[in-house]
């Protein structure tokens, strides 16, 4: 008996202490690593500093516009002018599914003869020029423009209907030298425009369109009225009587039930006799 209550004695001790045990071994083990603070605190200070990061940007940002500076710009001996000749007064907004017509003056104020080279025009992103997302044709004049002299050129695009309702940065490149060999780029048009749908009035299609459902209705009403024409002619025909006369009712009169004493008075009166018709007259 006693065997058996230590036993079981055992057996409810053990496993609390064992969790005890357990239990402190497990905090012990996280209460030690301390040196984990302090590597953290030196990953922290190893951290680039935030003003610096900001720094090193400007400077990077300030290294690409000096290199974009080195490439070629406007001579301040040539003037240019911009002007959009279809359609006309509307700097900002474009038309979508049209063409674009617009002309350039170039104006030669110096000594020099410059050679007017080529002409391109781009759609660029409008938050950030330097983002092409489309490019059209470049156009090559290769026209000498002589001191005090001022020529035209003339440019046109096709903008896309995708296009519609959007903003877009356009960008229109004068690329000329001088006689030196000196190469210049002049950005005549460097500014945000709108695409936008307009709605005209009448146009081609729609002046036709309408031609063809004026035809059809008239043809409608054409086929219409003979068809009931055609109709009523037919009621009338079917519904006339034909008239055959006093004549051969009388003739096809029967006279068998009579008596043959009545038929014979009737014979000899001249009155039957006139009602007979002379084909008759014969046969009797």
């Amino acid at each position: 008996m006693f065997h058996k209550k230590l036993i079981l004695i055992l057996l409810i001790v053990f496993p609390i202490s064992f969790l005890c045990l357990t239990n402190n071994y497990v905090n012990a083990q996280i209460d030690l690593p301390d040196e984990d603070d302090d590597s953290e605190a030196e990953v922290e200070d190893l951290r680039p500093d935030s003003d610096s990061a900001v720094v090193g940007g400007q400077e990077s940002f300030l290294n690409e516009d000096e290199s974009d500076d080195t490439g070629p710009k406007a001579s301040p001996d040539a003037d240019t002018t911009f002007l959009f000749t279809q359609p006309s007064g509307m700097d900002a907004q474009l038309p979508a599914g049209k063409d674009v017509h617009f002309l350039v003056g170039f104006s030669n104020k110096g000594s020099k003869d410059f050679i007017v080279e080529s002409m391109d025009a781009s759609f660029r992103y409008p938050l950030d020029f330097t983002f092409h997302i489309q490019n059209f044709s470049a156009i090559p004049y290769n026209r000498v423009v002589k001191p005090k002299q001022d020529i035209s050129l003339y440019y046109a695009f096709y903008t896309s209907e995708t296009y519609s309702s959007r903003p877009f940065g356009l960008v229109v490149n004068l690329f000329y030298r001088d006689a030196d060999g000196r190469q210049y780029l002049d950005a005549v048009y460097n500014d945000t425009i709108t695409i936008v749908e307009i709605n005209e009035s009448l146009d081609g299609e729609t002046f036709f369109l309408y031609i063809l459902l004026a035809a059809g209705l008239v043809l409608i009403v054409v086929v219409s009225q003979q068809f009931v024409v055609n109709f009523t002619k037919k009621k009338i025909l079917t519904g006339q009587k034909i008239e055959t006369g006093t004549q051969n009712h009388q003739l096809d009169v029967d006279y068998d039930w009579l008596p043959k004493e009545t038929l014979d008075s009737l014979n000899k009166s001249p009155r039957r006799s006139e009602r007979l018709s002379p084909g008759k007259r014969r046969i009797k």
